[in-house]
């Protein structure tokens, strides 16, 4: 029997997180382009991760978006006195200590949810990187969703939601439209940027 999803039940979000969402991005002088889903499975894929001023920016653009996104982090964000703010900002606790322990719980995730958008920073990390971290790309063309593509451009202080892409198998080519669609991306620190890449394109 299928287990009831606890996260996808309500995925459009409220006027007053709308509005607190686009007051906080206007005062700082940001703005959003494009539109999240309010139904169907996404696997949402941001960058350039620099800074831990991306997570803010996502779950504000979110609000504008009017659509619940969920986010993982590692288990200690959720203990006491905290957690339960993270989870209403739609975090979902990891534990790390477990190996493929995110992406066995992102898959299980997906096949219990028929609407869920979970953000998965593809970096991995804030630090300059070798490669991206590749579960993004297999959990989505296993369970057959799109990756939905979006970047924090810093220099023009925007956040673009643009790129919705069905992923083929073929690693490089489906990369290289993903390539494509970032290369406008400016983070908050520049000398974290990455060469856009999976060890699997080598």
């Amino acid at each position: 029997m299928r287990k009831s999803c606890q996260y996808g039940k309500k995925i459009r979000t409220g006027i007053i997180k709308y509005w607190f969402g686009r007051s906080l991005l206007t005062l700082f002088g940001w703005h959003v382009e494009g539109e999240i889903p309010h139904t169907g499975k996404y696997i949402l894929i941001g960058a350039p991760h620099t800074s831990n001023w991306d997570l803010p920016l996502a779950i504000a653009a979110s609000f504008v978006c009017r659509t619940k996104i969920h986010w993982l982090g590692k288990a200690a964000l959720f203990h006491w006195p905290y957690g339960w703010f993270m989870r209403m900002l739609g975090g979902i606790a990891i534990d790390r200590s477990r190996p493929h322990g995110m992406v066995e719980q992102l898959k299980s995730l997906l096949d219990e949810c028929d609407n869920l958008v979970v953000v998965v920073a593809a970096k991995g990390t804030r630090k300059k990187t070798q490669y991206w971290k590749s579960g993004f790309y297999w959990i989505a063309y296993t369970a057959q969703i799109p990756v939905l593509c979006s970047f924090f451009d810093y220099r023009n202080k925007r956040v673009n939601i643009g790129l919705a892409l069905m992923l083929s198998g073929n690693v490089k080519a489906d990369m290289d439209i993903i390539r494509d669609y970032f290369k406008e991306m400016s983070g908050l620190r520049p000398e974290c940027e990455d060469i856009i890449r999976l060890k699997e394109e080598d």
